[in-house]
């Protein structure tokens, strides 16, 4: 878990704005573990607006629980814009949610290469009646832990402009 305040202050509001909303979220995450959901379910009322998490960390459970293709994650590879998408997606499809955010990334040390190195992560945001989003971030070789800080931050960024927060 993510022990900060600011990142705590910013989940609440998220959930605050979505529950006012009466807007729910599911979440699928690989290289985060499951961080989001995390944080945002730190939060209390949270369950009125945290529909489910996934933490899809294999290419099987990607596969298996959210229904990414096989042949996507073959062809682009499991960190790839493709995958975000198609994990976001599948979160929405697989939920009662109005709101998906994925999270697909190599948070090191190993694991990367020159065409996809460590601090990689793309991200995708799937919402009921809307296009979907996708985000590509490199943060460099920051270390395991600042990668996936970063990428939390930036999925809560996704779902913030995803509703109006402080305004619902």
């Amino acid at each position: 878990m993510i022990d900060d305040p600011l990142l705590r202050a910013r989940a609440g509001a998220l959930v605050a704005a979505y529950a006012a909303a009466g807007r729910r979220i599911a979440c699928a995450e690989s290289c985060t573990g499951g961080l989001v959901a995390g944080l945002l379910t730190a939060i209390a009322g949270s369950s009125a607006v945290v529909e489910r998490g996934f933490v899809t960390y294999s290419n099987a459970a990607k596969t298996q629980m959210l229904g990414v293709p096989t042949d996507l994650i073959a062809a682009e590879g499991a960190v790839s814009e493709a995958v975000a998408g198609a994990m976001a997606q599948g979160a929405l499809d697989r939920s009662e949610a109005d709101v998906a955010v994925a999270i697909t990334g190599i948070a090191g040390p190993g694991g990367g290469s020159a065409h996809k190195p460590v601090g990689l992560v793309h991200f995708g945001l799937a919402a009921a009646g809307a296009p979907p989003r996708r985000l590509e971030r490199r943060y460099g070789d920051l270390g395991r832990d600042a990668v996936r800080r970063r990428a939390v931050e930036d999925a809560l960024a996704l779902l913030e402009s995803n509703i109006a927060v402080g305004q619902a």
